[in-house]
C-alpha cells in the first residue's frame, strides 16, 4: 500500500518560497505600476530606494565617495535621455548637483515619470535626494529639449553601516516611463490636430 502521508515542509525552506513570491509578485506590480514600484521601494530599501531630505550637511566630512549616474527608458519611451556627466567626487554630507538631459524628438507632447534606484542596494537607504525631476511628471512639446537637476547628498550614518561603508562608488540610476498626458495638455493637443496643414489651404 502506497504511502500518501505528506512530509511537512521545512520551515526556512517555506520562509525562502515566500520570499521569492513576494519578489515575483512586486516585480509584476513593478511592470504594471512605476508609481506603486517606487512606493514600496521607499518603504522597504528595496532595489536601493533612496530618501527624500530638506538639506544636506552644514559641515560636510573628509571622506569622498564617486557618483556614478546612469539613465535608461522604457521600450515604448520615445524620448532621448542622458545623464550631463558620467560621475563625480563628493565628501559625504555634501550637496551634489548632476543633471540629466531629456529631448522630445517626436511631432506630439510626451508625458514621462522617472523611476530610480541606487548600486550598492545597502547605500540607498544613505542616499538623499533633496530636489529631483524625478518627483513629478515631465512633460516635452514636439522637439524640446530640456535639463533637469537632481541635488543629493550621502548620510555620514553610512559610515557605520557593515555594507554600506565599504561603498566606495554609488551609481544612481533613472528609467524613464511613457505615462498618459494631463487633461490640459490633451486639449491642447487635440486643437493642434484641427489646425489644416498649410499646404492643404493651397
Amino acid at each position: 500500500m502506497t504511502d500518501t502521508t505528506k512530509t511537512p515542509m521545512d520551515p526556512k525552506n517555506k520562509t525562502v518560497l515566500q520570499l521569492v513570491g513576494v519578489v515575483v509578485f512586486m516585480g509584476s506590480l513593478a511592470w504594471a505600476s512605476v508609481p506603486l514600484y517606487d512606493w514600496f521601494c521607499r518603504v522597504t530599501g528595496w532595489g536601493g530606494a533612496t530618501d527624500v531630505a530638506e538639506a544636506a550637511m552644514d559641515e560636510p566630512l573628509e571622506q569622498t565617495v564617486v557618483v556614478r549616474f546612469d539613465a535608461s527608458k522604457a521600450s515604448d519611451m520615445p524620448w532621448e535621455f542622458k545623464p550631463v556627466e558620467r560621475e563625480m567626487t563628493i565628501r559625504i554630507g555634501e550637496e551634489g548637483l548632476a543633471f540629466y538631459e531629456a529631448y522630445n524628438p517626436t511631432d506630439r507632447a510626451i508625458a514621462g515619470t522617472a523611476s530610480f534606484n541606487v548600486a550598492p542596494f545597502a547605500a540607498g537607504a544613505f542616499f538623499s535626494k533633496i530636489h529631483c525631476f524625478c518627483f513629478e511628471m515631465q512633460v516635452l512639446q514636439p522637439g524640446e529639449r530640456v535639463t533637469m537637476p537632481v541635488n543629493f547628498f550621502v548620510e555620514p550614518e553610512i559610515l557605520d553601516d557593515p555594507d554600506a561603508k565599504y561603498a566606495k562608488t554609488i551609481t544612481l540610476s533613472y528609467t524613464f516611463h511613457k505615462t498618459d498626458l494631463p487633461e490640459d495638455y490633451l486639449e491642447q493637443q487635440a486643437s493642434l490636430d484641427k489646425v489644416p496643414d498649410q499646404q492643404d489651404l493651397n
